[in-house]
């Protein structure tokens, strides 16, 4: 540990491998330190199934859940867009050589009590069930003209201009009710709040573009999940950081982070001492850091059944708009199954999340819990949220954010590509990709 590094890496959840890799990658030389002895931090996989009974202290009924070791259960489940921030990661640094994904079967949205599919283009608008008549041709209209707009072609913006107008006008502009309007910011944009309705419209329109280009990729749904579960993810980056002369070291506790004059030079485990001009970490690692701006709640539940009104879907995601159900944020709904390599056989893992806004969480997750028909056993966690004190620019100690609600990753990977820029002092360049998913195996 005696050597000098680019940058010290403490903790392996998903945020810190990727940036390990990222770092890596640019040419950094990397030390990533773990106090666990395994990869994945709070978003971990567990496998057997056995330790996820332990870690929630309930004792596992025999023979109920086939093999063990058949089960890799995620702690913090998310899925990825397929045109989304990570796949783009993914394939520019070539972890995808590491890992498999499989498409999840469906995307829903909450309303009225029962699920709908998100619908995402003409057809699938004047088929929904989620508007009356009327509202279909407006949807439609409002669908056909995202569709058409280009950001560079002022001609597609047909008098509306989206960078000076926020989306509650464009909304306006095509007559849009507000449940509409909902399903639309919620589960295609995948907004966690109404605040967008006031940010420019161009915002909007790009998220809503990244969904259905994301669809068009494979036609059920969006989303990508990667087999065997989420702990690949990590391993996969913490292998790319290798190749490219990381060190890794777990199972190493950290037992003070070293500055002299306001500025990071190193961390120390017993006696030594590793020098660094950076460090990267989660908030666990540096307490007095970062505040603490809410809570998360989580249920995974085990299944021996898929979720009614699903088409019986092996994998698949609902989104419960904020509104539907009276709360200030969504409750984000997600399965998925044996075909993942995540369950044994006829099983299923669901997860029901969202953010605290009580002080009795459970009851804030019962319209997510009540899709989800009987519950063989269910595992509850409510845990804080933490942001960064500051943005690490002085004392070159650059600190991810807490784990989100949300049931996919393109929240995660914004905050991946901020600390990436405030770290480097560049953006990320997204033009060297040239690959699509799947090209290198050809």
């Amino acid at each position: 540990m005696d050597e000098e590094y680019d940058a010290i890496v403490l903790g392996t959840g998903l945020k810190e491998c990727i940036l390990s890799g990222m770092l890596s990658v640019s040419g950094k030389k990397v030390l990533h330190i773990d106090r666990n002895k395994y990869y994945g931090g709070e978003s971990a996989s567990i496998t057997p199934l056995e330790e996820l009974f332990a870690r929630f202290g309930i004792e596992v009924p025999a023979n109920k859940y086939g093999r063990g070791r058949d089960w890799n259960v995620d702690l913090i489940p998310k899925f990825l867009m397929a045109n989304g921030l990570l796949v783009k990661l993914l394939i520019h640094t070539g972890v995808t050589r590491y890992l498999e994904f499989k498409s999840v079967e469906g995307s829903y949205v909450y309303k009225g009590g029962k699920i709908s599919k998100v619908p995402v283009d003409q057809k699938e608008a004047l088929a929904s069930d989620l508007m009356g008549m009327f509202e279909k041709r407006r949807f439609r209209n409002f669908l056909i003209y995202v569709q058409d707009f280009r950001d560079d072609d002022p001609k597609t913006w047909k008098d509306f201009d989206p960078s000076q107008n926020p989306m509650q006008a464009l909304y306006d502009k095509f007559g849009l009710d507000k449940n509409t309007q909902d399903f639309t910011g919620h589960a295609l944009a995948l907004y966690r709040d109404d605040d967008y309705l006031a940010e420019p419209a161009v915002k909007t329109i790009t998220r809503i573009k990244l969904y259905s280009d994301s669809l068009a990729r494979y036609g059920k749904s969006p989303y990508l999940y990667p087999m065997y579960g989420l702990g690949e993810l990590p391993q996969g980056f913490a292998r790319l950081s290798a190749i490219y002369g990381g060190t890794y070291m777990l199972d190493k506790p950290i037992d003070d982070i070293v500055i002299e004059n306001g500025k990071v030079i190193g961390v120390k485990s017993g006696t030594e001492i590793a020098k660094c001009k950076q460090i990267y970490c989660d908030p666990s690692y540096v307490p007095d850091k970062v505040r603490k701006t809410g809570k998360v709640i989580r249920c995974i539940c085990l299944l021996d059944h898929p979720i009614a009104n699903t088409k019986d879907a092996l994998s698949t995601q609902i989104i419960i708009p904020q509104k539907q159900v009276g709360r200030r944020s969504d409750i984000y709904v997600s399965l998925i199954s044996s075909t993942h390599q995540v369950s044994a056989k006829g099983w299923f893992i669901a997860m029901v999340s969202t953010t605290v806004e009580t002080d009795n969480p459970e009851i804030e997750i019962k319209p997510g819990l009540e899709l989800l028909g009987p519950i063989a056993q269910k595992f509850v966690c409510v845990s804080d949220y933490y942001e960064p004190t500051d943005s690490g620019l002085e004392s070159q100690i650059f600190i991810s954010q807490s784990y989100d609600a949300t049931t996919h990753f393109e929240t995660t990977c914004l905050d991946v590509l901020d600390i990436f820029k405030r770290g480097t002092g560049e953006d990320f360049d997204f033009s060297k990709i040239k690959q699509e998913l799947g090209d290198e195996e050809q």
